[in-house]
């Protein structure tokens, strides 16, 4: 992985049923079709089977999968709770939100709040219009620029 050849890595991380990395999967397909490559990372296969249904190129699940995984990507997409030790009913481990903090790629958080973590003078937006202001004002420049 990595900018060796012409794809951006792109890891879509999600958990529980997968709704979010869905949505986000079939967003950044519709912009971008096969200039990036997505790998959905699961917390569990659930949330795995679904980003895949959802045209991820690759994915896997669990801690492992995701600890060795998100090293090697240009960009980590997912919700806020990817980097909060047992957020998501505990889906996320430790070593999983450490491995992804200490990722180089660059990490576009969607702020939907976990059950006990609020961020201070965030207005809420609902999903859609967050991954639209993620494609358009964030990924766009980066992934042309790197075509």
């Amino acid at each position: 992985m990595g900018g060796h050849d012409c794809h951006m890595y792109i890891c879509v991380i999600d958990g529980q049923g997968g709704g979010i990395g869905s949505v986000i999967i079939k967003k950044l397909k519709e912009a971008f079709d096969e200039s990036v490559e997505i790998i959905a990372l699961g917390t569990n296969a659930i949330a795995t089977a679904q980003m895949l249904k959802a045209r991820a190129n690759r994915g896997a699940s669990g801690e492992n999968a995701i600890v060795r995984t998100v090293g090697q990507a240009d960009i980590i997409v997912g919700p806020m709770g990817i980097v909060l030790a047992h957020a998501m009913m505990g889906e996320v481990t430790p070593p999983m939100a450490e491995a992804v903090a200490a990722s180089p790629a660059r990490k576009f958080l969607i702020p939907i709040s976990q059950e006990n973590v609020e961020i201070i003078g965030l207005t809420p937006t609902p999903l859609p219009p967050l991954i639209e202001t993620l494609i358009e004002k964030h990924l766009k420049e980066l992934i042309e620029k790197d075509v």
